[in-house]
Formats: C-alpha cells, sequence, structure tokens
C-alpha cells in the first residue's frame, strides 16, 4: 500500500523563514484542492474498485450455482446443491444424506465450477504443448496437423465437461 503520510508535512507546511522576516508562502487552495483529489484517486484504485470487482465475482458465483454442484460453505460444510431457491439453498451432505438449508451469501466456493476451469485450463495447455512439439518437428503440413490435435484435446476437454454432471447422477443412483 501506498504511504503518503511522510509527504502530508511537506505540502501543507509554510516554506517561512522567521530569522530574516520574511513573510510567509502560503501553498493556494487549489493546490490543497488538487491533493486531495489526487489522493482520493488513489485510494480510489488502491482499495476500492478491487473490492467491488472481488465482491462482484463472488456474487456471480453465488447467482450461477445450480442443482448438482458440489459447494463449500464458509463454516467449511461440504455438499451437493438439492434444491436452488430465490436466497436459500438445501444441500446434502455426507454419505448419510443429510439435508441442510443455507443462504447464498454464506457460500464461500463452488467446487464443480472450479474444477471445470481447472480442465479447461489443463486442455488449453495440453493443446499448446501439441503445438510446440508439431513446431519442433517441423513437418510439412504442420499447421493443419496442429489444429487437428488441438480440436481433439477441445473436445475430450467438452466431453468431460458434459460427463461430469452424468456421473454426478450416477453416482446419485448408486447410493
Amino acid at each position: 500500500m501506498l504511504n503518503v503520510s511522510y509527504l502530508l508535512p511537506l505540502l501543507f507546511s509554510s516554506s517561512s523563514s522567521a530569522a530574516t522576516g520574511e513573510t510567509a508562502n502560503r501553498t493556494s487552495p487549489i493546490f490543497t484542492i488538487l491533493m486531495m483529489v489526487a489522493l482520493f484517486a488513489v485510494m480510489y484504485f488502491v482499495m476500492i474498485r478491487p473490492q467491488r470487482k472481488k465482491q462482484k465475482e463472488e456474487q456471480d458465483m453465488r447467482d450461477s450455482i445450480q442443482i448438482g454442484d458440489e459447494i463449500t460453505t464458509i463454516g467449511g460444510i461440504m455438499g451437493r446443491v438439492v434444491t436452488v431457491k430465490d436466497d436459500s439453498l438445501v444441500i446434502e451432505t455426507g454419505s448419510d444424506r443429510i439435508k441442510m438449508k443455507v443462504t447464498r451469501w454464506s457460500i464461500q466456493a463452488n467446487n464443480t465450477a472450479q474444477e471445470r476451469i481447472n480442465k479447461e485450463k489443463e486442455a488449453m495447455r495440453k493443446a499448446q504443448e501439441a503445438e510446440k512439439e508439431a513446431k519442433k518437428q517441423g513437418k510439412k503440413g504442420g499447421r493443419k496437423e496442429r489444429t487437428e490435435k488441438a480440436a481433439e484435446i477441445e473436445k475430450t476437454a467438452e466431453t468431460a465437461k458434459s460427463e461430469e454432471p452424468a456421473a454426478a447422477d450416477e453416482s446419485e443412483t448408486k447410493e
């Protein structure tokens, strides 16, 4: 964090010399106002804006929760969403299928969404590695081969995404 406390006495003090009898130079009110505005702008971009951005991301995550998602509450309770309502959710925890009603604001993380994001990142990393490998081989028509490999990897990532809810449904029927 930016510490400007050492600058404040320099900005607001007058530069007078009592020994020589010079008149005191005063800072203009316009300069003082400009410094206050600049200080507020710095505070906004360093503290307020990032906090609002984080709050918006958390609210979007809470609004995007669907039935079947694995979530973690602020208290550390992990469970699968069974029912979604306006301001509350019913989650199922443990192998005993204990159901709990929690409010939306108490959700800390959507584990299912995080797993999807991690799988997508892994698929993109594999596609980039395949592209680098194809470049190293220097084959004629390597670009076509690279795009085919990338498309194949993307298809596997998409099928992994689509199979995830089906796997959750299968695990519910087995228990």
